[in-house]
């Protein structure tokens, strides 16, 4: 495990001290001693907290106060800001994990551990007597009147906690829980707790964030703003239950098949295609959003249900305005699902590049043929944040699991990354856990690239399935390619036609893969089944492949392209309106606004001049 405690020197819940606040956007600088695998976690991270928080960052300019994140001895960080010139936060030899660069940076932004509570006596009880002699000042109290916890409940699996064992002198726990079941639970490292997450707001003081622009999970009776039309036929529905199709919402799920009845009252959108006729639609728009961040990279990320005939299309749809009094907007086609019915809720992810406002639009379009269900989708969010490059579903993990023969693999198909580098990423299936991998593949762009090709950075992740990603923990892992030798001597990163062996795909063509390299061990069924790690009976898994090059003499990384959409049906209805067009600069749903009601009534008054 990663060393991720501080230094006795640097160590001193959350300061009082609002002139020891960063200013967002906090500057920073990435050390060029840093290991490569540490700045790309390191950008994962920051993102993190972009997503969950008010808070942004920039590479340093001129300014006196930054953060200057260094490869020192182990994984430290002051608390708040407090040093100018360039404020140390040490990411050293292990500690290239993302829940050890929160961790730090939570440091930081002015966060004690958790056990340095001042309440937390209530809690946990300190074994001092089995704590290595001279670590003792590591588990002090931090008292009231130096800190505040913000109303926030103690945490047990709070990403600043200490593990059982932390600083212990033998193999006796150091950390005792009052409460035993939550024992196994300190210490956890897969990222922020949700409780985390709510201390920083309240902390920093946000009123909104900067990254994430929207979630709807269509809970108590809500459709979070959205508008619903429909061109002959049947419109989106808000139902518990869909005839054909799933019997319960992606969010109360049971463990076992999504068609299993679930004892809930949760709700999802359905649009049926079982009557009407061919070309029939309906459509479901979000509500307005405006584009923040200067790359303007867009991740929207939804579950759907396909119950309907393999004609029926669900399209997904960009419509961005020139401001805020345009009420047509232009619609441009940014995804596409069709093909065979599903038997679980699948994951979905669409890249966008909004640069103004816009508002995105889910069209079901009925196909040809007969129909007994539809489509159905829940659990959509919306995040100024870059999609993952590979996503792959495991339904009925369990079985497969335990019915597969021990170490089978499951590759992906084969992937392009932005660079034009060939890929494939997959799992492999060990009866009680999982292990993940990466291969470079021969490509159509193998002549025009440099082999080899280190610097590029694969993230494996199972995804903490909890339906709102701000309460998301998940797990993931990164490495990074080098310049490192296989057993024969030869470049593990080289050119796979060169190094890798030949197998024949599923389009039978014939393709060399280089040495596979990950994690044989990632995540085992116990693990798995904390959290919504398994929901409906399915795991995900989201992979990214990214060029960190740039990182070699700069502490950022270029904005995301958004690679061509594949379209099987080409899309039709260009010119379509938008459900509920815009009054006065302001969408039908803020009507109902007292403030606005107000401003609409005194405008009417005003006299003709």
């Amino acid at each position: 495990m990663s060393n991720i405690f501080q230094s006795p020197n640097l160590q001193r819940s959350a300061i009082i001290d609002e002139d020891e606040l960063w200013t967002s956007p906090v500057p920073y600088v990435l050390d060029k001693g840093l290991e490569m695998n540490a700045k790309g976690v390191i950008l994962r991270a920051l993102d993190q907290f972009r997503l969950k928080s008010c808070i942004d960052f920039k590479p340093r300019d001129s300014e006196d106060y930054y953060i200057s994140v260094q490869k020192l001895g182990g994984c430290f960080s002051y608390i708040g800001k407090v040093l100018p010139n360039g404020q140390t936060l040490s990411i050293g030899r292990g500690c290239d994990q993302i829940s050890t660069v929160e961790h730090e940076f939570l440091h930081a932004f002015g966060f004690y551990h958790e056990q340095s509570r001042y309440d937390r006596d209530s809690f946990v009880t300190i074994a001092f007597e089995n704590i290595r002699e001279g670590r003792e000042r590591n588990f002090r109290i931090v008292s009231k009147s130096e800190t505040t916890t913000n109303g926030v409940p103690y945490d047990y699996s709070s990403v600043m906690h200490y593990s059982q064992y932390a600083f212990s002198n033998s193999s006796k726990r150091t950390i005792i829980t009052k409460d035993p079941a939550f024992q196994e639970v300190i210490g956890q490292r897969l990222e922020v707790s949700p409780s985390d997450v709510l201390e920083l707001n309240l902390l920093y003081k946000c009123n909104s964030t900067i990254a994430f622009k929207m979630y709807c999970g269509f809970t108590n009776g809500t459709t979070c703003h959205m508008s619903n039309c429909s061109r002959s036929g049947k419109g989106w529905e808000m139902v518990t239950r869909a005839d054909g199709g799933p019997s319960s919402d992606h969010t109360s799920l049971p463990s076992g098949n999504s068609n299993h009845q679930g004892q809930n009252t949760s709700s999802f959108m359905h649009a049926s295609t079982a009557s009407g006729k061919e070309g029939d639609s309906a459509w479901l728009e979000t509500h307005r959003m405006s584009s923040d961040r200067e790359c303007h990279t867009q991740c929207l990320q939804f579950y759907y249900f396909h119950s309907g005939n393999e004609s029926d299309v669900l399209n997904i749809w960009l419509r961005e305005f020139q401001d805020e009094w345009d009420s047509q907007g232009s619609l441009r086609l940014i995804g596409q699902i069709t093909g065979p019915r599903t038997s679980h809720w699948q994951l979905h992810h669409v890249s966008l590049n909004a640069t103004k406002h816009f508002q995105v639009e889910f069209e079901a379009h009925k196909g040809a043929g007969s129909s007994s269900g539809g489509f159905s989708i829940d659990d959509i969010n919306l995040s100024e944040v870059e999609c993952p490059h590979v996503t792959m579903q495991f339904d009925d993990i369990e079985k497969l699991l335990s019915t597969s023969k021990y170490g089978t693999t499951i590759p992906s198909p084969r992937q392009y990354s932005s660079g034009g580098y060939a890929y494939r990423v997959g799992i492999k299936l060990y009866k009680t856990y999982v292990g993940v991998f990466v291969q470079l593949l021969s490509g159509i762009n193998d002549k025009q690239l440099q082999w080899p090709c280190p610097q590029r950075q694969v993230t494996f992740q199972m995804l903490d399935q909890t339906p709102n990603i701000q309460q998301q923990m998940s797990k993931q892992r990164s490495i990074t390619t080098d310049l490192s030798t296989i057993s024969n001597g030869t470049l593990r990163w080289d050119n796979p036609r060169v190094v890798g062996t030949p197998f024949v795909d599923e389009n039978k063509e014939t393709i060399f893969a280089g040495p596979a390299s990950g994690r044989n061990f990632f995540m085992d069924l116990e693990e798995m089944r904390t959290r919504q790690f398994i929901n409906g009976g399915s795991v995900v898994f989201v992979f990214s492949f990214q060029d960190l090059t740039p990182l070699l003499s700069g502490s950022a990384l270029p904005c995301p392209k958004v690679g061509p959409v594949d379209i099987r049906y080409p899309p039709r209805d260009l010119n379509r309106a938008p459900c509920s067009p815009r009054i006065f600069g302001f969408s039908p749903g803020l009507l109902a606004s007292p403030v606005l009601t107000f401003l609409l009534a005194l405008m009417l008054m005003i006299p003709d001049m």
